[in-house]
């Protein structure tokens, strides 16, 4: 896992935001970054998990990554002096649904020699949010670390993260960026589907990765594969659950699936099976992160 580990400051006001005035809600200091959130569902999940990431040397960055080790996560951080540890603010509506103002800070300070060869020689996947590649010198670091991986052998997979800095350069630039990455496995949640392909979300994501999850919140995910000569579709199904904040709860989906994935596929089921069992143990992950309120991250 490479990417961002980054304080997440939550504002989920009780009641609509009223202009030059003030209305009661929660704010809350949480640890937050999408690669971050993955590797904390990976290790909750069993897997031996490591994040590299860069933070700031300060009080913030330290208290991340000892959240992080507590949550049994290998922690490879590079400490940036000159830099503070990046901040997310995260508006949260009534219904559960989020917006986000992004200041990364440290976290775009991963530089290409930060990434060791070794940590891929035996490394089974790498797992990275569309984030990891828009920003410098991150993206050149995620870029070195995509190369490693596909040298050892090891499953790519990308999650497309976000439409806004996913499509700031344009579609084309997007589908260049997927296509010089070449993942196993893509996930994307429908807007970003159809963002991505610039109409209606078909077959024509498997152009991009042989496998694609479509995710699609309380309706549940479309899976894709190509098996041989033949595409495979299917939708796998979803308890609705009501959440006061879904932050989060994307990344532990791919955690899940990532997870149910490598267990059926070294179990030996076919594709179908092994697709099928992976979904649902994602939407299970997801089902416990929204049912989990995120602890209260102490600053040391």
């Amino acid at each position: 896992m490479l990417g961002d580990l980054v304080l997440d400051v939550v504002v989920a006001p009780a009641r609509a935001l009223e202009r030059a005035t003030d209305v009661p809600g929660r704010v809350s200091l949480v640890q937050g970054g999408s690669a971050a959130n993955a590797a904390r569902w990976l290790a909750h999940l069993g897997a031996k998990t490591i994040l590299v990431a860069a933070v700031g040397r300060d009080a913030v960055g330290r208290s991340l990554v000892d959240a992080m080790r507590g949550d049994g996560v290998q922690v490879r951080v590079v400490r940036v002096a000159g830099a503070r540890t990046g901040r997310i603010g995260v508006v949260v509506s009534a219904d559960g649904e989020r917006s986000f103002v992004a200041d990364r800070g440290a976290a775009l300070q991963l530089r290409p020699e930060d990434v060791r060869p070794q940590w891929f020689t035996r490394a089974d996947g790498l797992h990275l949010p569309m984030y990891s590649f828009l920003g410098e010198p991150l993206g050149e670091a995620a870029r070195t670390a995509v190369a490693l991986a596909h040298e050892s052998g090891a499953f790519v997979s990308i999650d497309l993260a976000s439409i806004g800095p996913l499509l700031e350069l344009g579609r084309p630039a997007a589908v260049a960026l997927i296509k010089e990455l070449a993942p196993d496995l893509m996930f994307a949640t429908a807007p970003e589907a159809q963002a991505l392909l610039g109409g209606n979300v078909s077959d024509g994501l498997l152009d991009h990765a042989p496998v694609v999850v479509v995710k699609r919140g309380p309706q549940g995910a479309t899976v894709l594969a190509r098996d041989g000569e033949a595409n495979l579709r299917f939708e796998v199904a979803t308890e609705h659950r009501i959440a006061a904040d879904t932050t989060g709860a994307g990344d532990a989906f791919d955690a899940g699936f990532l997870v149910g994935w490598f267990a059926a596929r070294a179990a030996g089921r076919s594709l179908p099976a092994a697709l099928q069992r992976a979904a649902v143990t994602g939407h299970r992950a997801a089902a416990r992160q929204l049912s989990t309120p995120r602890p209260e991250l102490p600053l040391a």
